[in-house]
């Protein structure tokens, strides 16, 4: 692949349930770090870089090395997305969320190498849900696919819904990574904002009301992101144990 990729992490400072979590320290060092460093190691990566509109998340990053852009007030993801690509050269764009210091470099392989197929102008993870209580819990996104992996619909409700009671039925979590096409991107953002993505607030749904398609592969990672404070000591521990393991 001769395209130039690059990844972009949001990072916002407010936050209602963890307000500065970019900076929280993660076995004393920032998440946004950890976030940035193993977004790094992944290969097909030319550039990393942290999208903020906050100074001391950007301060923060220059002072580990890192790149980083800001960017003025966004009504959503996608828009500081393309605000702060704007002046930067590439054709595909990583989107990792800053709060998943865990994140798998293999996973952004992963979604990389869907743009091999130059019909895929947008693309995102989906991941099997193993434990019972995630099928029923409205924080994990559930998604359905069709038999060529483009998605059909995501909702925080258990989608599809087993009408015969049969316990059979596999359900797949939303792994909240996206790839773009840089013209798409411009596309998504000049979008109107749909009703689905109203009533269920997620921003995927726009493209797919808009007759837009969205290639989802699946992957085996599992990542633990960080929504509350409480969420800092699982990571750590997950972190320990990968160092054991190497």
């Amino acid at each position: 692949m001769n395209e130039k990729i690059i990844a972009m992490i949001p990072a916002r400072y407010q936050s209602s349930r963890f307000p500065g979590k970019p900076l929280a320290k993660i076995l004393g060092r920032p998440m946004i770090q950890w976030v940035y460093e193993r977004t790094a190691r992944a290969r097909g990566i030319a550039e990393v870089y942290v999208a903020t509109d906050d100074i001391r998340i950007y301060d923060t990053v220059k002072e580990f090395g890192g790149l980083a852009i800001m960017t003025g007030e966004c009504s959503c993801g996608s828009d500081r997305l393309y605000q702060a690509g704007k002046d930067i050269s590439y054709d595909i764009m990583i989107n990792v969320q800053g709060d998943e210091p865990t994140i798998n470099p293999s996973e952004i392989e992963e979604l990389i190498d869907a743009f091999s197929e130059q019909d895929v102008y947008m693309a995102t993870l989906k991941k099997k849900i193993t434990s019972f209580a995630e099928i029923d819990n409205s924080n994990v996104v559930k998604v359905v696919t069709n038999k060529l992996d483009n998605a059909l619909l995501f909702s925080r409700c258990a989608i599809p819904f087993d009408r015969e009671n049969t316990g059979n039925i596999t359900y797949y979590k939303h792994i909240g990574i996206y790839g773009y096409r840089r013209d798409f991107l411009e596309t998504f953002v000049n979008l109107p904002k749909s009703q689905l993505e109203e009533i269920e607030k997620l921003e995927q749904l726009r493209v797919l009301e808009n007759n837009y398609k969205i290639k989802v592969l699946e992957t085996q990672y599992e990542t633990i992101g960080v929504d509350m404070e409480e969420h800092i000591s699982l990571v750590e521990q997950k972190l320990k144990e990968e160092m054991i393991k190497k």
